[in-house]
C-alpha cells in the first residue's frame, strides 16, 4: 500500500508537486542563513547561492515559474515599501538636497562611464551604449534588511541613500523610455506630456488621498489582521498606480511607504508584523528567485559574455564607488557613512533586470539567416545576470561590515546617554484605555533603548472595594500581549494594597521610577477628572508625571501642541520633559508647536538648537492665560494637546492651572490631551542662577523659604 502511494508522487525534475516545492523553499529559508552565517557570509548571499543551486541552471530542482516570479516581485516591492516606512521623515526632509545630489551623482557617473565603455570597449552602437549606461545607473536596496537588522535604518547615510535610489531609478527609467521610443520612432511631445500628467496625478493620489484613507481606517478598525491586509492592499495599489503613470512599480511601493510612514510607528504591533512577514517569507523568496536567474555555464560558452560581464562589473562597482566618494566629499561625511552608501547603492536587481529584458526583447532587424538583431544582445543579458550576482555579493559584505561598525558606535553612544537610570511606569486602571496607555508608555523610551518599562495594576485588599481577579488578569494580559506584539517587553507588577494611591506611590519608590504615566477614563468630567488617587500621587511623588486621556489611536494624530507656563525653564525637570516630548514626536512622526512667553520660548529654542536629529518644532508667543479657551478653536481634531503644569508652590505655578480640569473636561473632550507635571526637588537647585535670571521670583521664593531670616535678607536686597 505504501509503495502504491509513493508511486503516485511525482519526483521527476524539475519538481511539480506544490507541497514538495513549498517545503523545499521553506527549508532553504530556514537553514541557508544559519549555514552561511557560520562561515561569516551574509545570509542574503546564502539565499542567492541556494537559488543558484536549486534553479534551472543548477540542479534543476525548481523552475522559475509564475509562482516564484510572483513571490519574488512581492519581495522586491516589500523591500522598497519597508525602506519608505522605516525612513525618518524629518531626517529625510533635512537631507532632501543631499539625497538629490547623491541621486544625480549615482545616476550620472555610471551613465557616462557605462556608455563610454560600451561604445569604445565593446563597440556597441549609440543607443545600446546609452541603455547599458542607464542600466548600470540603477540600484536595488538589496542589503537594506541588513541595515534594518542592526537598527540603523534611520541614520543620515541610509536616509540619503534611499532618497538617491528613487532619483536614480526614475532618471534611468526615463532614459529607458526615451531610448526605446527613439528606437521605435514613436516618441514625441505627447509622450512626455502624458508621462508628466500621469506622474502628477499619481503623486496627488499617494500623498494626498492615501493618508486620508489610512487615518479613516486606523480610527475605525483596530483588528491587527485587518490592519495588515489594509497596508498590503495600499502598497500594491500604489505600485499599480505607478505603473499606470508610466513609472516602475518599485517607485510606487516606496512612495506608499512614505505616505503611510507616520501611521505605522516603529513601536507598534503592525510594524512588528510587517517586518516579521517580510523577513521570514517575501524577501527570502525574492532573493532565491534572483539566484535562479544566474547561469554560471555562460562562463564556459566563449569569451563574449565573459568580456561583457567583466566590463559591466568593473564599471558598475567603480562608478558607484566614485559616486559615494563624491557625496562624502561634497557633504563632509564620515568614512563609515561612505562605505554604507557605496554598499547600499552597489547591488543591482529590480530596475536593472527590467531594463535589460526590455532592451533584449526589442528586435531592430533580422540577419540574412533570420536571426534577430536585438537592441541588447544575449551577451549583455548573460553578463547582466553575472553582474547581479557579483554586485549583490559585494553589497552584502560591505553593508554587513559598515553596519556592524556604525551600530557599535551608536550603541556606545546610547549607553552613555542611558546612564541616567530612567525607568517608566504605566499605571493601568481602565480596560478601555490599555492599548493607548501601553503605546504611549513605550514611546517614552527611545527606540531600541534598554530603559525598563513597568506595567502596574493595583488591587485593593479585602478592606477596600476590590477589583475582581478576572478584571485584573484581563487588564494585565492585554497590556503584556500588546507590548509583546510590538517587539517590546513590559515588566508586570500586580500589587495588593489598602488604597490605589498607596499602591502606586510605594511601587514608584520601591523601583526608583523616573516617569509615571497615569490614565484618565474616556468619560472623565470635572468632578472625577483627577480624583483622590491622582491628587495623592501628585503630592507625594516629585518625579515626572504624565496624566493622559486618549480620544483616538496615537498613530492617527497629526501634531503635538504644547502649552508651557512662564518660568517653566527654572523647574528642575525642564530639560527632561523636553527630551521626552522630543522622543514621542520623533517616534510618532509628529511635529511639535510650543506656545509660551518670550523668555520661556527663548530657552526652548536654545535647547532645541542643541538637539541632535530632533523632530520638527515651531514656537509661538502666548502670554494671556485668561484667553486659554482660544485653544478650543486653534486645536484640530487630530492634534495632541499637552499642557505643562506645575505643583503648587513651585516657580512656574499659576492660578489658571487650577482650572485645567474644568477647561479640559468641558471644552476638549473630543481631543487627546495630556497634563505633564515636571520633576521637582525638595529644594530648587541653583538658587543664585534663578534669582539673577529673574528678580521677580525673589518675593515668592523668599516668602516660601522656611529660613525666614534668609527670606528677609533677600527681600531687603532685591525688593528695595
Amino acid at each position: 500500500m505504501n509503495m502504491v502511494l509513493l508511486s503516485a508522487v511525482d519526483f521527476s525534475l524539475p519538481l511539480k508537486n506544490p507541497v514538495i516545492i513549498f517545503s523545499l523553499v521553506l527549508f532553504i529559508i530556514l537553514f541557508a542563513p544559519i549555514l552561511f552565517n557560520r562561515i561569516k557570509i551574509p545570509h542574503i548571499i546564502g539565499l542567492i547561492i541556494a537559488g543558484i543551486v536549486i534553479g534551472p541552471y543548477g540542479f534543476n530542482l525548481l523552475l522559475r515559474d509564475s509562482s516564484i516570479v510572483l513571490f519574488g516581485t512581492v519581495g522586491l516591492l516589500y523591500i522598497m515599501f519597508t525602506a519608505g516606512l522605516e525612513i525618518d521623515m524629518e531626517e529625510f526632509k533635512k537631507n532632501r538636497l543631499k539625497s538629490l545630489v547623491f541621486g544625480l551623482f549615482t545616476f550620472s557617473v555610471p551613465l557616462v562611464l557605462g556608455s563610454l565603455a560600451a561604445y569604445y570597449l565593446l563597440n556597441f552602437n549609440l543607443y545600446p551604449s546609452i541603455l547599458l549606461g542607464s542600466m548600470l545607473s540603477t540600484h536595488t536596496l538589496l542589503a537594506y534588511p541588513i541595515v534594518s537588522k542592526y537598527g540603523i535604518a534611520r541614520i543620515r547615510a541610509v536616509t540619503l541613500t534611499i532618497g538617491g535610489t528613487i532619483v536614480t531609478d526614475i532618471l534611468s527609467l526615463l532614459v529607458l523610455a526615451a531610448v526605446t521610443g527613439m528606437t521605435k520612432g514613436d516618441i514625441g511631445p505627447s509622450f512626455w506630456i502624458k508621462l508628466l500628467i500621469g506622474c502628477v496625478i499619481f503623486g496627488c493620489i499617494v500623498f494626498l488621498l492615501f493618508p486620508v484613507i489610512a487615518r479613516w481606517f486606523f480610527k475605525r478598525f483596530d483588528d491587527h489582521i485587518s490592519q495588515y491586509i489594509f497596508v498590503l492592499a495600499m502598497v500594491f495599489l500604489g505600485s499599480f498606480l505607478a505603473e499606470v503613470a508610466g513609472l516602475e512599480a518599485i517607485i510606487g511601493a516606496f512612495l506608499s511607504g512614505l505616505a503611510l510612514n507616520r501611521f505605522i510607528p516603529h513601536v507598534s504591533p503592525l510594524m512588528n508584523r510587517i517586518e516579521f512577514v517580510g523577513n521570514a517569507f517575501f524577501i527570502p523568496f525574492f532573493l532565491i528567485g534572483v539566484g535562479m536567474l544566474v547561469d554560471v555555464s555562460v562562463l564556459f560558452k566563449g569569451m563574449g559574455a565573459i568580456t561583457v560581464a567583466a566590463v559591466m562589473i568593473a564599471v558598475a562597482v567603480t562608478s558607484k564607488y566614485l559616486a559615494a566618494v563624491f557625496t562624502k566629499r561634497t557633504f563632509n561625511l564620515s568614512q563609515d557613512e561612505q562605505r554604507l552608501i557605496f554598499g547600499l547603492s552597489n547591488a543591482r536587481v529590480g530596475a536593472t533586470l527590467a531594463i535589460v529584458l526590455i532592451g533584449y526583447n526589442i528586435i531592430l532587424a533580422e540577419t540574412a539567416s533570420g536571426e534577430p538583431i536585438r537592441l541588447l544582445n544575449e551577451d549583455v543579458l548573460n553578463g547582466t545576470v553575472l553582474m547581479i550576482l557579483v554586485t549583490c555579493t559585494i553589497s552584502s559584505f560591505v553593508v554587513e561590515k559598515a553596519s556592524q561598525v556604525i551600530a557599535l558606535k551608536e550603541e556606545s553612544l546610547s549607553h552613555s546617554k542611558a546612564a541616567t537610570n530612567e525607568k517608566v511606569l504605566i499605571s493601568l486602571a481602565y480596560p478601555e484605555t490599555v492599548v493607548e496607555m501601553v503605546d504611549f508608555g513605550l514611546m517614552l523610551k527611545p527606540h531600541k533603548s534598554n530603559i525598563p518599562v513597568y506595567s502596574l495594576h493595583v488591587t485593593l485588599d479585602e478592606n477596600g472595594t476590590s477589583n475582581s481577579g478576572a478584571n485584573r488578569k484581563k487588564i494585565m494580559e492585554k497590556a503584556l500581549n500588546h507590548a509583546s506584539a510590538t517587539g517590546n517587553a513590559l515588566i508586570p507588577i500586580t500589587r495588593y494594597d489598602i488604597s490605589i494611591s498607596h499602591g502606586i506611590i510605594y511601587t514608584i519608590k520601591e523601583h526608583s521610577i523616573t516617569d509615571v504615566l497615569i490614565g484618565l477614563p474616556h468619560n472623565a468630567d470635572q468632578q472625577t477628572f483627577f480624583g483622590p488617587t491622582a491628587e495623592k500621587i501628585l503630592k507625594s511623588i516629585l518625579d515626572t508625571i504624565y496624566v493622559y486621556k486618549p480620544a483616538q489611536p496615537l498613530n492617527t494624530l497629526k501634531k503635538i501642541v504644547v502649552l508651557v507656563p512662564d518660568k517653566a525653564e527654572f523647574e528642575p525637570g525642564f530639560s527632561h520633559w523636553f527630551e521626552k516630548l522630543a522622543t514621542i514626536a520623533k517616534a510618532s512622526g509628529m511635529p511639535i508647536t510650543f506656545y509660551a512667553g518670550n523668555k520661556t520660548l527663548a530657552k526652548l529654542k536654545a535647547v532645541y538648537e542643541n538637539t541632535v536629529n530632533g523632530p520638527k518644532m515651531e514656537f509661538t508667543d502666548f502670554n494671556n492665560w485668561d484667553d486659554f479657551l482660544i485653544f478650543s478653536r486653534e486645536l484640530k481634531a487630530n492634534d495632541l494637546f499637552v499642557i505643562i503644569s506645575s505643583r503648587k508652590g513651585n516657580v512656574s505655578y499659576n492660578q489658571y492651572l487650577e482650572k485645567l480640569p474644568y477647561y479640559l473636561s468641558s471644552y476638549f473632550q473630543a481631543n487627546s490631551f495630556m497634563i505633564l507635571y515636571p520633576k521637582q526637588l525638595d529644594q530648587n537647585p541653583n538658587m543664585e542662577d534663578i534669582l539673577q535670571s529673574d528678580s521677580s521670583l525673589i518675593g515668592p521664593i523668599a516668602r516660601k523659604s522656611p529660613l525666614s531670616k534668609i527670606g528677609k535678607i533677600l527681600r531687603t536686597i532685591f525688593v528695595r
